[in-house]
């Protein structure tokens, strides 16, 4: 664990351009669940500067990894003084079928992703309803409203975990716990994190497959460094340094990024971060940066247009006619208030989202 406050933090050696932060309750304590990753090694560098509390939780097996943890070490050595992380598989349905390795792989991608975040919210739930006040904060990615090929479980997973914030969120309303969800770009989580090569089979090809190929840009961006290098044409990597993998094999990478890379990979998410946290109206989601934004508006126009264009279809299976039924079929949005199943809680959908 790391816990130390803004008097006893040194200078950094990342120039940090100064936060707006929202009213709030200062200091604040954040509880963090994957300190060596680059974003939160910055997010917590920054909440230090502002003077909140810290708490991070590491990953061992991470710790053993030197490329991995260098910045996590330097951020302790300037405060005098690993949960797993998250992990990107890449593969497509199909690929990832193929043998028990690959099916572990989906139940991988799940354990890391969904119940990893299940299990650390349970544990602090108890705490935070007796204090009668927190806020949960969840990073996922736009994954949670888009699929993306090549990554069908990474989605799933991420799918699962929303849903279940989903939900979560009116459990503990009541106790004046609040759940933001913030969704950055697919890059930024994928890039931060160790990438899973699933084997390729030919159909799925770039020269076979028109899908668009995303393994093809992670394979280049792995290959940039030369020990992270894959080297597809090894017959096998084992007893073999990193960067020799053989066809058929599964391939784990961190990336590894120049730090200006990361820091402008990552610092929109941070900043956005360090705003929202302990706001006293914090918004149910929050997608970060424009590209997500815009990727997202013509997604939910897409799902507003198909709806249109079946609503006839939809109201038809309606046993008993409403006004709530006749207002979808007119495309109005005046209904009775006391109609909705929303009305009752005394909390609408509005309010979550």
């Amino acid at each position: 664990m790391a816990e130390r406050k803004l008097s006893e933090v040194g200078p950094s050696k990342i120039v940090i351009p100064v936060a707006s932060f929202p009213t709030h309750n200062s200091p604040r304590i954040w509880f963090m669940t994957s300190a060596l990753s680059p974003l939160v090694v910055r997010l917590i560098k920054l909440l230090l500067a502002h003077g909140d509390y810290v708490a991070a939780g590491l990953p061992p097996s991470e710790m053993e990894d030197d490329d991995r943890s260098a910045e996590f070490r330097e951020l302790i050595n300037e405060c005098k003084s690993g949960r797993k992380d998250r992990e990107a598989v890449v593969g497509t349905v199909e690929e990832l079928s193929v043998c028990s390795a690959t099916q572990n792989l989906v139940r991988d991608q799940f354990e890391t992703i969904f119940f990893g975040q299940v299990n650390f919210i349970k544990a602090t739930l108890p705490l935070l309803r007796e204090r009668h006040n927190g806020h949960i904060m969840i990073l996922t990615g736009i994954t949670g409203h888009i699929g993306t090929p090549g990554m069908s479980m990474y989605s799933a997973a991420t799918w699962a975990l929303e849903g279940y914030c989903d939900s979560l969120a009116y459990e503990i309303a009541p106790f004046n716990i609040k759940l933001t969800i913030v969704q950055p770009n697919k890059e930024i989580q994928v890039l931060i994190n160790k990438i899973i090569f699933a084997p390729q089979l030919p159909q799925y090809e770039s020269h076979n497959n028109p899908a668009p190929g995303l393994r093809d840009i992670l394979t280049n961006v792995v290959n940039l460094h030369p020990e992270t290098r894959i080297n597809t044409d090894t017959a096998t990597d084992k007893g073999k340094g990193p960067g020799h993998s053989g066809k058929g094999e599964i391939v784990s990478r961190f990336p590894r990024l120049p730090s200006e890379a990361r820091d402008s990979l990552v610092l929109e998410t941070v900043h956005a971060l360090t705003a929202i946290g302990g706001h006293e109206n914090p918004p149910a989601r929050h997608i970060v940066g424009h590209e997500g934004v815009l990727s997202v508006k013509e997604k939910l126009k897409t799902v507003s247009e198909e709806l249109e264009d079946f609503v006839e279809v939809s109201c038809a299976v309606d046993i008993f006619k409403s006004d709530v039924g006749r207002a979808a079929l007119s495309g109005g949005n005046k209904t009775d208030a006391s109609a909705t199943p929303a009305s009752a809680g005394g909390n609408t959908a509005a309010s979550w989202f």
